[in-house]
């Protein structure tokens, strides 16, 4: 069965059915074609068509009144009109009544395309919103799920407070804490919910490739424009914009992005007119931006204006209490999702996530929830956490017994020599023993199972307790 878009072409004359049958094939859809409203109507189950073209003129049933048909059956199906007249009251009433755009005929192939393209593509991102609105609900609960903690209260306030308003919201916070989530649930709350919401990503483009996916372009704006291309802040007219990342965005996009908190509009890339929105913006960054305003790398101007209301996200580790609460819900949740049974962890396992530090926060035990559920293993989370805690480890060894660097480099300077195999065997025996050490703690000094951790035998474990000088326990 072919993944191919499907085309429905309603039109009484054959020579326009044929025409839009070749341009529309040349551009990969499947075409279906029907002379009257009354059989396209009828045939609508075998050809389930994602986009339709309707001549506003028919015999019988005329354009308007199948348009109405069209939506009644399939509400979220985009329809182009096409006409040879173009009235305006016509295209009033044909845009009321749901139709996304409409084409006066003669029509260039590049008009079609783009036509079909923006239908396409709002068509998608209405999709998104539906699919995704009952997982942001679910989400955003799990992440808001902060016990009693003061920092979790806070933002949950202030989400209820601004959510249902068109304020700029700046939301900061270390990654993994849940931004995203806390920008969806701003909209899901909102009175803008049922329009788009569009993500950009600031720090996965270059900035050219992020101006002309921001604004757009015209015609002819650079090599490769061969037609005109609609940006995101277009497509979340009257909806919300999140802007990810934002602290990594270009100077000369900020001017324009500044332009658009202003005044509501922006030019595309080539293009000689200003175009007007209605866009809420949400701003998400990791970083501390009043160290790059300082710095110069990012405008104050524009800081104070996305700074209008704050939502500052502390990291998982100064919220630990929400870690079981979190923990049940991301368990149910893929549990549900992949058709696993799931029992709630164990004691053991609880008492060592709830000492973990968490760097990745809760995008991190999100997925090690979700790992867990897939394997069927506790024990999924608990070397994670292992392996995690070894890397810190080895990366930054305690003070105590970390080597004298300081000491080295002074020798170094002097002329003086070193044993090099001396150090990397020291280094080696720093590591080693903060590692055991680590696990003997979060297995409660139990040597059975902290050898098992760390994949060694019983004996081995014993004889480098005792070489670490760790053989007296606690």
């Amino acid at each position: 069965m072919s993944d191919a878009f499907r085309v429905l072409v309603i039109d009484d004359d054959p020579g326009i059915r044929e025409y839009l049958h070749t341009v529309a094939s040349r551009q990969g859809y499947d075409v279906f074609s029907a002379a009257d409203g009354e059989s396209a109507i009828a045939g609508l189950a075998g050809s389930r068509p994602d986009i339709i073209t309707l001549d506003a003129v028919l015999p019988g049933m005329d354009g308007l009144e199948t348009l109405g048909k069209l939506k009644e059956a399939l509400p979220h199906v985009p329809v182009i009109m096409l006409s040879g007249h173009g009235q305006a009251r016509m295209i009033v009433e044909a845009m009321r009544m749901g139709a996304s755009d409409f084409l006066r005929k003669p029509f260039e192939v590049e008009e079609l395309e783009l036509a079909f393209s923006k239908a396409l593509e709002t068509h998608a991102l209405k999709e998104e919103v539906v699919n995704l609105r009952g997982r942001v609900r679910s989400e955003a609960e799990g992440l808001l799920l902060g016990g009693d903690n003061a920092k979790m209260q806070e933002v949950r306030e202030t989400i209820e407070q601004v959510a249902d308003t068109d304020i700029t919201v700046l939301v900061r916070g270390e990654s993994g804490t849940g931004k995203e989530l806390v920008a969806r649930a701003l909209y899901q709350l909102s009175n803008r919910s049922e329009r788009p919401f569009v993500k950009v990503n600031c720090a996965a483009l270059p900035s050219e490739l992020l101006e002309s996916e921001l604004f757009g372009f015209e015609k002819g704006a650079f090599t490769g424009a061969q037609k005109r291309k609609l940006g995101k802040f277009e497509y979340a007219n009257r909806g919300t914009i999140f802007l990810d990342e934002i602290s990594e965005m270009a100077p000369g996009l900020q001017a324009k992005l500044l332009q658009v908190l202003q005044d509501g509009e922006f030019s595309r890339l080539g293009g000689e007119s200003d175009v007007k929105v209605d866009t809420r913006i949400i701003a998400a960054t990791n970083r501390n931006l009043e160290e790059a305003v300082r710095s110069g790398e990012f405008r104050e101007d524009l800081y104070y204006r996305l700074n209008v209301v704050m939502v500052a996200l502390p990291p998982l580790r100064d919220r630990i209490d929400a870690v079981p609460l979190l923990t049940e819900h991301f368990l149910q949740m893929y549990g549900e999702q992949y058709g696993k049974e799931v029992r709630p962890l164990s004691v053991e396992t609880m008492n060592v996530m709830m000492e973990y530090k968490w760097p990745g926060n809760v995008r991190e035990l999100e997925n090690m929830i979700k790992r867990m559920v897939v394997l069927g293993s506790e024990q999924a989370v608990l070397k994670e956490i292992q392996r995690q805690d070894i890397a810190v480890a080895v990366a930054r060894p305690p003070e105590e017994d970390a080597l004298n660097l300081g000491s080295l480099s002074s020798d170094l300077a002097e002329g003086g020599g070193f044993d090099l195999k001396a150090i990397s065997k020291r280094a080696a025996r720093v590591a080693e023993k903060q590692v055991i050490e680590r696990v003997l703690t979060q297995t409660r000094w139990n040597r059975k199972e902290a050898a098992q951790r760390l994949q060694i035998s019983y004996k081995a474990l014993l004889y480098k307790m005792k070489e670490n000088g760790l053989s007296d326990g606690r």
